[in-house]
């Protein structure tokens, strides 16, 4: 491995929504890295990024160089990296590889419009941020996917034979109403991931289901018949993905990215103990610097029952004054603060900052009172 030819790894196998989002990823990527090299106004290049939550852009035929000097196309690019991605089948195992440096990168989903946090990405997540700092893992950026499920049979299968229907336990909420209208007698079987329950069929090795609940593409990729098209319940379903690598470069640097004016922090905090006003006492740190969350939800920490740390996600960026005074003020009121990245939001919405918060503002503070002291 180089660093000119970076590997990432996705749930797997072939076909998933994760190896979607890291086909989107790699494909903005190489859009920006081709909009830095020919700039939109030389010779009337297009180099305008797709639209925020396509889970696989259109193709791009700019040429960008290579490493060799000679051009390649962004599809080339996208391609070869995509052939070096590696699958893995959970989570934590996608996690340990970025740790051990088997690859680069990871793209695992974190959070669906529908049913909220994805648990086991979650919790993987903030196991990790405690480890020692050489082993610590960063978010370092995000994709939008549209969730679109179909239902995929063995050629030749018919309805009324469906007994069993396999796919991952975060779709199978989101097509239960369809099921129980149009598969009623079928019952739900788990598998490691929606495109694992299509391989189990195309293999002829599933156990008790007859068809899976998968996306369109690993139908294709595993040569099924799609006896129904969009069976979720919420057409509208979007899950978030992040891309996952190690915290720190070979020099001991961080990773995190520059600030974009369109970016999120993820965070995980832990109270020192679970008192009237304490989420609130943490929650204060945010509300009295203008920080705005996207997302707050709580983990239980397994230490005993009843006892939660709480996931977010806030607007801004960990290099702006805002958010540096408010995760030092976690620091003290906290028991613990993990950091877990700042990114760029995948949907690019600028962050709204009032005059009063802003980085003039608390460096114009900090003068004031240097002067009095």
């Amino acid at each position: 491995m180089t660093h000119d030819d970076p590997t990432y790894g996705y749930l797997g196998p072939a076909g998933t929504f994760t190896q979607a989002a890291l086909r989107g990823w790699l494909e903005q990527q190489t859009r920006d890295a081709a909009a830095a090299v020919c700039p939109a106004s030389d010779e009337g290049a297009d180099v305008t990024a797709p639209a925020a939550g396509a889970s696989t852009p259109g193709a791009s035929s700019h040429q960008t160089p290579s490493s060799s000097g000679a051009p390649t196309t962004t599809d080339g690019l996208v391609a070869a990296a995509l052939e070096r991605s590696v699958p893995f089948a959970t989570v934590p195992a996608a996690l340990d590889a970025v740790r051990s440096g088997g690859v680069d990168g990871v793209m695992v989903p974190i959070e669906n419009s529908v049913e909220g946090g994805v648990s086991s990405t979650l919790d993987a997540l903030n196991a990790g941020a405690g480890a020692p700092t050489d082993s610590q893992l960063l978010l370092v950026g995000e994709v939008l996917v549209p969730i679109t499920f179909v239902l995929a049979a063995r050629p030749g299968t018919r309805a009324e034979q469906i007994t069993g229907v396999g796919s991952h336990s975060h779709a199978w909420p989101q097509v239960r109403g369809w099921m129980a209208s149009n598969l009623p007698q079928a019952t739900y079987v788990p598998t490691l991931s929606t495109a694992a329950a299509a391989q189990s069929l195309a293999d002829d090795v599933a156990e008790n289901f007859q068809a899976a609940v998968c996306a369109p593409m690993a139908a294709d990729v595993f040569g099924l018949e799609t006896l129904a098209t969009h069976i979720g319940d919420n057409a509208g379903a979007v899950t978030r993905f992040v891309l996952v690598t190690k915290a720190r470069d070979a020099a001991g640097r961080p990773r995190t990215p520059a600030p974009t004016g369109h970016d999120k922090t993820t965070l995980v905090l832990y109270q020192h103990a679970d008192r009237a006003g304490g989420l609130l006492e943490l929650l204060e740190q945010f509300a009295t610097r203008g920080i705005s969350m996207s997302r707050l939800e709580s983990r239980p920490t397994g230490e005993a029952m009843g006892s939660y740390c709480f996931s977010l996600d806030i607007e801004g960026h960990i290099a702006s004054e805002r958010v540096g005074e408010a995760l030092m003020g976690l620091k003290r009121v906290a028991a613990d603060v993990r950091y877990l990245g700042s990114y760029a939001r995948a949907d690019k919405r600028p962050v709204d900052v009032a005059p009063e918060t802003s980085d003039e503002a608390f460096a114009g503070a900090r003068a004031w009172l240097h002067a009095l002291r």
